[in-house]
């Protein structure tokens, strides 16, 4: 998988909306091989990010954790 996607659940300072975007959007461009999609794709492309930033942030506010936080860098 991708190493520059970080861990943003249960961290200390907590991931904004932009933090879950550009990992979202790191995971597509992963995944999908673009780094820029076309213009044919661009939009495709664009919510595939939307979704998969949804369904992110569904994910974190559904999980339960009894850990410590842990630092973001």
């Amino acid at each position: 998988m991708c190493r520059s996607i970080k861990t943003l659940y249960h961290t200390d300072p907590p991931p904004t909306e932009a933090d879950i975007y550009a990992a979202s959007l790191q995971y597509v461009r992963k995944i999908s091989g673009y780094r820029q999609p076309s213009k044919a794709n661009e939009a495709v492309f664009e919510q595939a990010v939307q979704e998969i930033a949804t369904a992110t942030q569904k994910l974190m506010s559904s999980l339960e954790t009894s850990g410590p936080v842990r630092p973001r860098k």
